[in-house]
């Protein structure tokens, strides 16, 4: 990372300030602006989520909001109500009232004296799902939004469900925002309030995870915040941005597509991070892109941005498979636009334990497979939050549960861009199932590399509304998706499809052990081929990453994390334990020091399914002089045949002394998970 420390424009800081909302709340904000915005305004941009603006997103935040600020443009940071030092309270996603409060605080910005009263919208994660959703609502002074890592469609493509399954990552992400929700505001901000705002939000911000797990098909809680929904109602320009390790990188293909403003999306190697600090590498000069879209959609300058690719994405190289790259080889490739004219076709029928071509006559024949609940235990988190080990393994174990279907020795190099597609003719033993595909790289020595993977569960094969269970017996014909993917498969390696009837931890099992019989001869597997073209040489480079000056932090206690898969054979019982301890920080300029440790863990016992189980427990502590608040969460989910069951503990402590606890405890029917 190259650290810039001038710019065109002088940058002050003001550290803490409020926006006043209509019902007389007002939200803390962080504002990076140059000296003379008074008498020379400028536009301003808006980052708007609920992760502590003056310590949490720290670190992050003053890398690029001061950058962008040193080019003419007040960079803001705003808390949501109920996070950091905002009052009021945080109680879900995305509600209405997070929405309105976005609509207005842009109307705020763009009538500011410093203000030219054109304003932009940026965001990774909730701050690119937002940035959508406020889009959507057209508020006038909103004229370009650059969206990372986010989704277009809560439901289908979030971290809640795959494809009708329940992710693992629901969990995980519900734990993440139930330790959120008990942080208390700053003294040093908000003075003496801090405690009475703080036991407010531990008491009335909720268990979320009971609502999501209320909610398992696709109905109105979902499609609210879905900008799916209504392309149309979105009119500003939108870049659109994720990474192959990411969660959310199906997005940016169907933005692209359906869409009908100026746009552009990217793609690289990287996970659920901005991309000019991008793990796995390359990371790029991504605040030099984001300049050049704000130069050209908030000042009118005409630089040529519009004429460039509207689809450009990293194609990777074959990799030998672990569990983290600091560097994924490959190069950079564009499209004009989404689909291509330039992708085609590959087809081959699964035979068995073969992709045979498609033009090869395969006899039908039925290939039954009852996958052990040890399969998934390799497939690394729905989305890489940080590509820490978090990636898939060698899916050479994983395969021993699966059904393998495997092409012939590559005799040139092969190259996919987009969604590969299953179709199965298939029969299941259980009127609830689920199937999992996985595409592989297998190399000369037979290591196998997860390139891209889809979830589909059967009872949702004609709708996520409304899903209808199987017959067993009965065959259907259903199609699962696989992620979109760009990537290489060089010659002398194989294709290997996967197919499981489970994937836990990352995905939740049906209710009872399942055999599904898929039809050879009849079931098919297509691949979108994009042959190399030469004007991807010619493609403007990116330039090196670039950031403003760190902020000063010191590590008082080092970071530790473990990703270890134990197997008890004597008892029979396996878990997937995941260890995230960031050690403690401390925050010279405000006298802070922060910590936090997270355990989660997925266990199983045999092939029970009534023993699956999902913990975790997060501990945070603030510190600063003789001021101390820690906090613990922790949630259970199991379940059985006809339902899930939720536990939750909340302890909070100030100093030595406990000031809250509650308990939570949820039964939810399974219909049809």
């Amino acid at each position: 990372m190259k650290i810039r420390t001038e710019f065109p424009r002088t940058v002050r800081e003001i550290e803490h300030f409020t926006i006043p909302m209509s019902d007389g709340a007002k939200l803390a904000a962080r504002m990076w602006l140059p000296e003379d915005a008074e008498t020379d305004p400028v536009p301003a941009i808006l980052e708007y989520i609920p992760y502590r603006k003056r310590d949490l997103t720290a670190e992050r935040d003053v890398g690029h909001h001061p950058y962008i600020a040193g080019f003419g443009y007040a960079s803001v940071r705003v808390d949501l109500r109920g996070s950091g030092e905002s009052e009021g309270l945080l109680t879900d996603e995305y509600l209405q009232r997070e929405l309105d409060d976005g609509v207005e605080i842009i109307h705020w910005l763009a009538n500011q004296p410093w203000c030219s009263g054109a304003v932009g919208m940026i965001g990774i994660s909730w701050g690119g799902f937002n940035g959508l959703q406020i889009a959507a609502l057209r508020p006038e002074p909103l004229k370009a939004i650059v969206t990372i890592c986010s989704t277009d469609d809560r439901y289908a493509d979030d971290v809640h469900y795959m494809g009708g399954c329940l992710l693992g990552d629901n969990l995980s992400w519900a734990s993440t925002m139930f330790d959120q929700n008990t942080h208390p505001p700053d003294p040093a901000l908000v003075g003496d309030q801090w405690r009475d705002m703080w036991l407010e939000r531990l008491e009335k911000s909720g268990f979320w995870l009971e609502t999501w797990m209320a909610h398992p098909h696709r109905d109105d809680y979902w499609k609210h915040g879905s900008v799916c929904e209504d392309y149309g109602a979105i009119l500003c320009p939108v870049m659109a941005v994720s990474g192959w390790a990411d969660g959310y990188s199906n997005a940016v293909f169907r933005l692209m597509e359906n869409l009908s403003v100026p746009r552009k999306g990217l793609l690289g190697p990287w996970s659920h991070k901005y991309p000019h600090e991008g793990v796995p590498g390359p990371a790029i000069g991504f605040l030099q892109e984001v300049r050049a879209w704000w130069d050209r959609w908030l000042k009118g300058i005409e630089n040529g941005i519009e004429d460039e690719p509207m689809l450009r994405v990293w194609m990777q190289d074959s990799v030998p498979p672990t569990t983290s790259y600091t560097e994924r080889p490959g190069r950079w490739v564009a499209e004009p636009a989404w689909p291509s004219p330039h992708i085609g076709s590959l087809g081959f029928t699964l035979d068995r334990w073969r992709l045979a071509p498609a033009s090869e006559a395969v006899p039908e024949q039925p290939l039954p497979i009852q996958s052990p609940l040890s399969v998934g235990l390799f497939a690394g988190k729905w989305c890489s939050y940080q590509a820490p080990p978090d990636l898939p393994h060698d899916q050479r174990q994983e395969d021993g549960g699966a059904l393998v279907f495997e092409s012939e020795v590559l005799e040139e190099d092969l190259e996919i861009f987009g969604a590969p597609t299953v179709e199965l003719d298939l029969s299941s033993s259980e009127p609830v199932a689920m199937v999992a595909a996985r595409l592989s790289d297998v190399s000369p020595n037979d290591k196998a590399t997860r390139v891209t993977y889809g979830l589909l569960n059967l009872t949702h094969r004609e709708s996520h509304e409304n899903p209808t269970p199987l017959e067993p017996g009965k065959r259907y014909r259903v199609t699962v998706q696989l992620n979109g993917v760009a990537q290489r498969f060089p010659k002398g390696n194989r294709l290997r499809l996967s197919i499981s009837t489970s994937y836990w931890p990352l995905a939740w099992p049906p209710p009872r052990p399942v055999q599904l019989t898929i039809h050879g001869g009849t079931s098919t597997f297509t691949l979108p081929v994009r042959p190399p073209r030469p004007e991807d040489a010619e493609l403007r480079p990116f330039e090196v990453p670039e950031a403003a000056e760190p902020l000063a932090a010191t590590l008082i206690r080092p970071r530790e994390e473990e990703w270890r898969v134990i197997r008890d054979l004597r008892r029979d019982i396996s878990k997937l334990e995941v260890l995230l301890d960031t050690g403690v920080t401390r925050y010279e300029a405000i006298d802070l020091e922060i910590g936090s440790r997270t355990l989660e863990t997925y266990t199983y016992r045999a092939d029970e399914y009534d023993s699956l189980a999902g913990e975790t427990r997060w501990e945070r502590k603030f510190t600063r002089g003789d001021w101390e608040v820690r906090t613990v969460t922790r949630t259970l989910l199991t379940s059985n045949e006809t339902s899930f069951h939720l536990r939750a503990d909340l302890d909070a402590y100030e100093g030595a002394s406990r000031v809250f606890t509650r308990s939570w405890h949820a039964v939810i029917p399974r219909e049809l998970v």
